[in-house]
């Protein structure tokens, strides 16, 4: 099997200025999209109503995974956010975030699988380490987890909420942990036009269990990114006994839709 090779961290470049300056338009085309796919050829009620857990990116909350969550109930699976208001990237959560997993998997009775969204998957990766019995897997957009600490077009507001300090100074273990793979099956979707962090660092070590996937898009329209609901949809059919390579079968949707494939 073909892996990912990543650059290493130190010549990873921030995004262009070109992407970070189109980025609200290019996600606002996509949420144009997303409505009528959603209402007209997204296929529903074909889920095993297992329950699945959104974590929102950087400075987002709720309201920004909203779509993506409606999406999922509508295709037959328990959707939850992570109510914890805006994510400040806050170590804290993390705790915060296993209790609620737990109650989550004593609702149900059965593996929930985790979707993040930018620095969402940071945490739903780090969940998945400490809980891998409770998961039944990861999906990952957008998500830096090579280097969080690397040239991005956010890092000043970090910078701001954490009194300056960087990200490997806020727990030296945890930041040396980050990049290891979670041990439960992984989709780690990512986009080249990405204007907001490096896309080289958003990628798994590929193996049988973990996949990565390229979409045509934006950063800030992943969670609404029709494509992306194709894979989201697709992967969520499998779980840890029967997962496998996502493949498109359709030659011309290949080419448009998934250059990494």
């Amino acid at each position: 099997m073909m892996r990912h090779t990543t650059e290493s961290e130190n010549t990873v470049a921030r995004p262009s200025l070109f992407w970070l300056l189109t980025e609200g338009g290019r996600a606002f085309t996509e949420l144009g999209f997303f409505i009528p796919y959603r209402r007209f050829l997204a296929a529903k009620n074909y889920g095993d109503q297992h329950p699945v857990m959104v974590l929102p990116g950087f400075m987002a909350s709720d309201v920004s995974t909203a779509p993506l969550r409606k999406f999922l109930t509508e295709s037959g699976y328990q959707a939850y956010g992570w109510d914890l208001g805006r994510n400040t990237a806050k170590v804290e959560f993390l705790d915060l975030l296993l209790d609620k997993l737990e109650s989550v998997y004593e609702t149900h009775g059965e593996k929930i699988s985790l979707i993040g969204w930018s620095l969402g998957g940071v945490f739903a990766r780090q969940l998945a380490k400490a809980k891998p019995a409770l998961i039944r897997q990861v999906i990952t957009l957008g998500s830096p987890f090579k280097g969080i600490s690397e040239p991005n077009n956010v890092a000043w507001i970090y910078n701001f909420i954490s009194n300056g300090k960087r990200a490997s100074d806020i727990d030296p273990i945890l930041y040396e942990d980050i990049p290891l793979p979670a041990p439960v099956p992984t989709t780690a979707v990512y986009t080249k036009e990405d204007g907001i962090v490096p896309w080289q660092l958003c990628l798994e070590e590929e193996d049988e269990i973990h996949q990565n996937i390229q979409v045509r898009g934006s950063h800030f329209g992943l969670g609404v990114n029709p494509t992306v609901m194709e894979i989201i949809a697709d992967r969520l059919l499998y779980n840890s006994d029967n997962w496998e390579y996502f493949r498109e079968t359709n030659i011309l949707k290949d080419f448009l839709f998934y250059p990494s494939l």
